[in-house]
């Protein structure tokens, strides 16, 4: 199993939990769509970033084929313009 998990600011300009909310929507609903992907929950960070997405997948390569899946590419579509930069670490268990 491999842990996904990235921490996000969004820019300046943008309503945060509006944007939170939009990206949760858009994102964790994909559970049980893309093969792989078995758990996302995305939540507003309290401290440092503005949230946080944990996602677990089945191996390396499911998070790979994720990456370029049409529904996350489509997902992304509707938040992609909130985000100002990010950080990520993989792991496997």
């Amino acid at each position: 199993m491999v842990k996904h998990i990235v921490l996000y600011t969004l820019k300046e300009n943008v309503d945060k939990d509006q944007a939170v909310q939009i990206i949760k929507d858009q994102l964790e609903p994909l559970v049980g769509k893309i093969p792989g992907l078995l758990h996302m929950e995305i939540r507003r960070a309290f401290n440092g970033m503005d949230y946080a997405l944990y996602s677990e997948f089945e191996s390396q390569q499911a998070l790979t084929d994720y990456a370029g899946h049409p529904l996350h590419l489509a997902a992304k579509d509707h938040f992609w313009d909130f985000l100002d930069s990010r950080v990520a670490a993989d792991y496997e268990l």
